[in-house]
């Protein structure tokens, strides 16, 4: 599961996401060996994950369609949509804060690659 790290230096004012008050995400664990962790997201509109890094690579496979506002560490916001099943990875690393920008639930599954940490 990523790891949730407090307010950095992203969190002082004028910064994305700051002093917003947002509702949780719900993470659901489905699998864990000693390959991979697999995990539900399921965002109520407005939800968020938190600011958090990824140790691992991972894939994530939308289960609904998924507008999603990305908050970075340097400042940016991306305005992203993915549909139902069209899977993306991402490297160890990334950073970032992921809310519901749409006005419908949404969900995927996260698949972290436990061999490919970084």
């Amino acid at each position: 599961m990523p790891q949730t790290k407090p307010p950095g230096p992203w969190s002082k004012p004028g910064s994305p996401g700051f002093g917003v008050a947002r509702p949780p995400a719900t993470a659901t664990p489905q699998i864990e060996n000693d390959q991979v962790r697999v995990m539900r997201w399921d965002f109520p509109p407005g939800a968020e994950t938190g600011w958090h890094r990824h140790g691992f690579e991972y894939v994530v496979v939308p289960v609904t369609r998924c507008v999603m506002r990305v908050e970075l560490p340097d400042g940016e916001v991306l305005e992203v949509t993915n549909e139902p099943g069209a899977a993306y990875t991402r490297l160890a690393g990334a950073e970032h804060n992921v809310i519901n920008a749409g006005t419908e639930p949404m969900a995927f599954v996260e698949i972290e690659l436990l061999t490919r940490a970084g």
